[in-house]
C-alpha cells in the first residue's frame, strides 16, 4: 500500500479565480512548492482533488480543464514537484449542461474522488491526508478514511458535524505540511523495513 496527500486546488495550491480555467492565470500560492517538495521527499503521492462545477454550468469544458491542469503540472515539474494525478468532479445539480447536471458521489464533500484515487493507486487512506481550504475538503477526506487539515483563510465557521472537524487548522500551506510530517503514520511496510534496519544495526 502507498500513502498520499490529497490536495484541493483553488485556494490551496493556486489563487482562486471564480470559475477560473485560464492556464495563463495560474498563480501558485506562497509555500506551495516548498511544501510539496517536503511531502514528495517523504514518499507521499501528490494528488489534486477538485470540484469543477463550471463544466456543468457551461463556463468551460473538460478539455479546457485538462489544458489548465497540464499547464499547472508543468509549472510544478519545472520546480521539482511531480503531481501524480488530477481528479475532478464536473457535476452540479443546478448546471445547464444536461450530461453534468446531476447529483453525484464524486462532488466534495462526498468522498468518491478520494476513494477512486485510493483504488487506482493502491493507497492506504489511514496513512494519508487531505489538505484544503474549506470544510467540504475536510469532510471528503474524513469520509474516505484520511486525516484532514484545514487551511485557515477565514472563510469557514464552526463545523456542523464530526466529519467536518479538521485534525488540524493550519495558518498556511507550509504550516499544514509541517504538522502532517510531525504526525504522519508510517506505512506497515515502511515500519517493518525500519525495524529490520535497526535490528541489523544492533546485531
Amino acid at each position: 500500500m502507498r500513502r498520499a496527500v490529497f490536495l484541493d486546488r483553488d485556494g490551496t495550491l493556486i489563487r482562486n479565480h471564480h470559475y477560473g480555467c485560464n492556464p495563463d492565470r495560474i498563480q501558485l500560492l506562497d509555500g506551495v512548492v516548498e511544501g510539496l517538495r517536503l511531502l514528495q521527499g517523504e514518499g507521499y503521492l501528490l494528488i489534486v482533488v477538485t470540484n469543477q462545477s463550471g463544466i456543468a454550468r457551461g463556463f468551460f469544458t473538460e478539455d479546457q480543464l485538462e489544458v489548465m491542469h497540464r499547464r499547472m503540472a508543468e509549472l510544478l515539474r519545472r520546480r521539482g514537484v511531480h503531481l501524480s494525478a488530477f481528479y475532478h468532479c464536473p457535476h452540479h445539480p443546478d448546471g445547464v449542461v444536461p450530461a453534468y447536471s446531476v447529483a453525484c458521489g464524486c462532488r466534495k464533500p462526498r468522498p468518491g474522488l478520494v476513494l477512486r484515487a485510493c483504488s487506482d493507486f493502491k493507497i492506504d487512506p489511514a496513512s494519508s491526508w487531505f489538505i484544503g481550504d474549506i470544510l467540504d475538503d475536510v469532510e471528503a477526506g474524513k469520509r474516505a478514511g484520511c486525516r484532514s487539515i484545514l487551511l485557515d483563510v477565514g472563510s469557514e465557521g464552526e463545523p456542523e458535524c464530526p466529519e467536518r472537524v479538521p485534525d488540524y487548522v493550519a495558518s498556511d500551506f507550509l504550516d499544514a505540511v509541517r504538522h502532517l510530517l510531525e504526525k504522519q503514520v508510517p506505512l506497515e511496510g515502511r515500519c517493518s523495513a525500519i525495524a529490520a534496519s535497526r535490528e541489523r544495526s544492533h546485531g
